[in-house]
């Protein structure tokens, strides 16, 4: 594993075991646990704090109650960071639960290396400008989208989501352009 860089933002999980994977690349990182989709107002007003005196870096399970957690919080918090690992790579043995704990340690540290500050409302792309570049609307729109979101570490989405997240991370039309050229 190459060196990590030191992690001066809070990093918050959705359980315990996502807790231990975390601390175990980064032995001294803070991390606060969201329990669940169940995340309480408390926790809600914990991380504000924190976010306004330290930053949030959030590594949320790629399934639909991570996104949703992840909503929640950048809805109550304001903007954060983000790290993304791929849904396939935090599936267990089983093939039956998805989550951070699940992930090889070399994704949990890259996914925090390479986290993503949100820019909510700085880039004007819009859903026509995907069908016009293919990632809406075209057979084979789902695997670009999927090509597309992997390259830029920032999870995977339909078209009308991977739309609002292209603009949230301030990803020009150009930079894309270019990328699915590749």
């Amino acid at each position: 594993m190459q060196v990590s860089k030191k992690i001066n933002e809070v990093v918050v999980v959705e359980g315990y075991h996502d807790l231990d994977a975390v601390k175990k690349v980064f032995p001294t990182v803070d991390v606060v646990i969201t329990n669940g989709s169940e995340i309480s107002i408390e926790t809600l007003n914990e991380l504000k704090v924190l976010n306004e005196k330290r930053g949030l870096i959030l590594l949320l399970d790629p399934d639909y109650p991570g996104e949703k957690i992840r909503k929640e919080i950048n809805n109550h918090v304001g903007n954060t960071k983000h790290a993304y690992i791929r849904k396939e790579l935090c599936i267990n043995k089983k093939g039956t639960k998805v989550g951070i704990e699940h992930a090889p340690l070399q994704e949990i540290e890259k996914a925090l290396n390479k986290a993503i500050s949100m820019d909510y409302g700085a880039n004007e792309i819009t859903v026509q400008d995907l069908y016009k570049i293919g990632l809406i609307g075209n057979q084979n729109s789902k695997s670009k989208r999927k090509k597309l979101s992997d390259y830029l570490n920032i999870g995977e989405a339909n078209g009308k989501t991977l739309c609002k997240k292209l603009n949230m991370f301030n990803i020009s039309l150009n930079q894309i352009k270019d990328l699915i050229k590749e």
